[in-house]
């Protein structure tokens, strides 16, 4: 079945940075399903006779016999607001057919991102100074933490924070105030290095996207000193992975990774640092490729359409 952005959470009124500037009148359709011939043509008909004209255009194809295809299209189209109902109708008519799910949105309008973080802060103000820059095309409504330490960092940028603790192994009544904060009021959340096991019932209860980072020693080298522990073994290559949250700790879908190599001359707290520029990196490539729409999941692993390898 197709799938939307939910008309009563489009927000016409969220406002980005004013150095960033949102594409007016592009729409974004990504389509995935079943390979099978005629799927481009039928989208790029679509696209015709609604008066768009399309910009970019992406695909893959798992395989052409049987296997799974992927497609992200946008398209330029003068007083899109008013002609999306008529184009979301003929989406889901012309694609239902085909068996093929959809997802259509303005891209004209961030996307809410919420941020959780602890106590380490580079990741949360890599994404911080990345948005006021208006290098991603999100808003963010609040950071929430469950220590009190990075409430100055996130309001020197003028985002709402909020501290909810979270101790001892029952979480339920952190992650219940944590609900009560982002339900409704985001469209996806990052881990920022929030160093808190997420519950499979706060992703059921959530019901948006949710993105962790992590170093990529696991799980090689799990616990609560990674680098000391690599240091120990002598790695000469660190990296870290971006991946959605699901009930499989760290196993989620991939969306992206890199690494750095170091050398034996390094000391712990050196492979840590180098291990923070990678994580910063890989986190703000992964979020801003899902803000755009260049991320489309299938099963346990992902096709990211971007100008990388």
């Amino acid at each position: 079945m197709g799938s939307r952005v939910p008309r009563g959470r489009i927000l016409r009124s969220r406002t980005v940075p004013t150095n960033s500037e949102l594409p007016r009148d592009h729409a974004c359709l990504i389509v995935n399903g079943p390979d099978q011939p005629g799927v481009v043509a039928e989208v790029s008909a679509l696209i015709t006779r609604h008066g768009g004209n399309i910009v970019t255009l992406d695909q893959y194809s798992s395989n052409p016999q049987g296997g799974a295809f992927f497609q992200r299209v946008t398209f330029h189209r003068p007083d899109l607001a008013v002609a999306l109902p008529d184009i979301e109708a003929d989406v889901a008519a012309t694609l239902g057919p085909l068996q093929m799910q959809w997802r259509l949105t303005d891209q004209s309008i961030p996307k809410r991102m919420a941020i959780l973080a602890s106590t380490s802060d580079h990741c949360l103000l890599e994404l911080l100074w990345r948005h006021r820059r208006g290098e991603l095309p999100v808003t963010i409504p609040m950071v929430i933490s469950n220590h009190a330490n990075l409430a100055s960092d996130a309001r020197s940028f003028g985002i709402p924070f909020f501290h909810v603790p979270s101790q001892g192994p029952d979480k339920s009544e952190a992650e219940a105030k944590i609900l009560e904060l982002v339900q409704g009021n985001v469209d996806f959340i990052v881990l920022a290095r929030y160093m808190q096991i997420i519950s499979q019932g706060f992703l059921d209860d959530v019901a948006v996207p949710v993105i962790n980072i992590h170093h990529s020693f696991l799980p090689a080298f799990i616990g609560a000193a990674p680098y000391r522990n690599a240091h120990e073994r002598g790695v000469k290559l660190i990296g870290a992975t971006s991946h959605y949250v699901t009930k499989d700790l760290d196993e989620g879908p991939i969306i992206e990774q890199d690494v750095a190599r170091v050398n034996h001359a390094m000391t712990a707290a050196d492979l840590q640092a180098r291990g923070a520029f990678v994580e910063r990196e890989v986190l703000g490539r992964a979020v801003k490729w899902h803000a755009e729409d260049r991320v489309i999941r299938h099963g346990n692993h992902t096709v990211v359409f971007t100008d990388r390898p």
